[in-house]
């Protein structure tokens, strides 16, 4: 998805509209999550959300609230930065 330009508008608490770029979207253990980044922002910081499906099936972004699974997600997008298998661990482990 990299090679493509998505945008998506997010609302705030406040009600205010951002505009972000959809870097890719990464599956991790059965879940998928999406790497953002903020368009008029200066700044190189990542928002990584979690998607998933509401009471009527449709897709809605979530915050990660485990420490834990954010993380495995931050390590994962790291490796996949770096051009490392993000699977390796994990084969090695069985």
């Amino acid at each position: 998805m990299a090679d493509q330009e998505n945008t998506i508008l997010l609302e705030d608490e406040e009600g205010q509209e951002h505009e972000f770029l959809v870097v890719d979207i990464l599956e991790l253990d059965g879940e998928q999550y999406v790497i953002l980044l903020p368009v008029e922002e200066t700044k190189d910081e990542a928002l990584v959300l979690k998607i998933g499906w509401d009471e009527e099936g449709k897709e809605v972004l979530c915050e990660i609230e485990s420490e834990e699974e954010w993380e495995r997600v931050a390590e994962a997008w790291s490796k996949l930065q770096k051009g490392e298998d993000i699977w390796e661990d994990t084969l090695e482990d069985n």
